[in-house]
């Protein structure tokens, strides 16, 4: 018979531990805590938090703020606050019709914002991603000469990506086998940062997370010229076996209907992406409401979020969805589901992009101290 031995709990874990756990105390109260307050609200004695915070100030992680009036006997406690003046998250996208990049702070304000507008179809993903890397670059630079620390990038995409980054395919940007943090390090400005890659409907999905702090289980619907969807379950985004789930765009609505450039006949995004969205409104919003029901009856998603070029339509295309959604659900009449306009519009991909840098060093703040 064997035994599992267990390894002894190394001192630096509990740090990173309790450094964690301070970072997030203060990030997630409502209250303006001071370091006893701290040491309260996580059972850590007050010698160990005074230390934690010290180096979590040092990093920049945290801030202290200004005690209120004095209206009594003693000393006011000073405060703790998220750092604004720290580090920073570099999301940016690349679409058919655009390029972004974007920097948000520790707080989860955005400090840079830079987007451009062209047609990147013809382009190629060299040319393209060489355009992205300088907007972002820009974005950079600017921040830092805001005071700001860049800890890492994140990239959208509208696409199928692999584990390490590598954008398998872009069907609507002619892509395939791209090795999109390889090109865009060639960027000098970018070549020191960790640059990861990921679908930007999923990323969209988590920046509308973040910012709502309402709904832990919905599905995010991207409409762009391609639509892609995020799904989220109990506030954690569900990726599928090989992390492809969500391309809602390649559902068939009108079987034997238009071509697609995937190869199928009578996908929704021929019906309901950007592009055909201007041409006929009412046969967007069916089409729509056809994939949704599908979805809805299959998974029991109660919410519904339309983002991209879909949020500032909403009301127009909100009618036509539900009455579907009304039609094909099954338990349309017991639970009817919820359908709302994305908080964050069109730049919920590249703000989620830069969310996941952000949540990185949140997460794990003695990684970010070591550096």
């Amino acid at each position: 018979m064997t035994t599992r031995s267990s390894a002894p709990v190394r001192q630096s874990s509990v740090r990173a531990h309790n450094l964690a756990l301070v970072l997030h105390t203060v990030a997630n109260s409502t209250d303006r805590l001071s370091r006893a307050g701290v040491a309260a609200a996580t059972g850590l004695t007050r010698a160990t938090v005074s230390a934690l915070v010290d180096d979590l100030v040092a990093g920049g992680l945290l801030a202290e703020l200004d005690p209120p009036p004095r209206t009594g006997a003693g000393r006011p406690a000073v405060g703790l606050a998220i750092s604004a003046a720290g580090p920073a998250g570099l999301g940016f996208e690349i679409n058919i019709d655009y390029l972004a990049a974007c920097v948000v702070d520790l707080t989860g304000a955005v400090r840079q914002r830079f987007v451009e507008h062209a047609d990147q179809r013809p382009a190629g993903s060299q040319v393209s991603l060489a355009a992205l890397g300088r907007l972002a670059a820009r974005a950079r630079l600017a921040a830092e000469a805001d005071g700001l620390t860049v800890a890492g990038a994140a990239l959208a995409v509208p696409g199928l990506v692999a584990g390490d980054g590598l954008i398998r395919v872009a069907p609507n940007l002619g892509w395939q086998d791209v090795d999109a943090p390889a090109l865009l390090r060639s960027v000098p400005e970018l070549a020191d940062l960790p640059i990861s890659v990921d679908n930007e409907a999923n990323l969209a999905a988590l920046g509308e997370l973040r910012v709502t702090g309402g709904d832990p289980t919905f599905l995010y619907v991207s409409g762009e010229i391609g639509i892609g969807a995020g799904l989220v379950l109990d506030g954690e985004l569900y990726r599928g076996v090989r992390g492809w789930s969500g391309e809602i765009g390649h559902v068939t609505v009108f079987p034997d209907g238009r071509p697609c450039r995937c190869g199928a006949r009578g996908c929704l995004e021929q019906y309901a992406g950007q592009e055909a969205l201007a041409g006929d409104e009412p046969l967007a919003a069916s089409a729509l409401g056809i994939a949704l029901a599908a979805v809805v009856n299959l998974l029991d998603v109660p919410v519904i979020v339309l983002g991209g070029a879909y949020a500032p339509l909403f009301a127009e295309l909100q009618p036509g969805i539900e009455e579907e959604l009304s039609r094909r659900v099954l338990t349309s009449g017991l639970a009817p589901v919820v359908l709302r306009p994305a908080a964050l519009g069109a730049d919920a991909a590249m703000r989620g992009a830069a969310d996941t840098v952000i949540r990185a060093v949140r997460d794990d703040p003695a990684a970010w101290l070591r550096r």
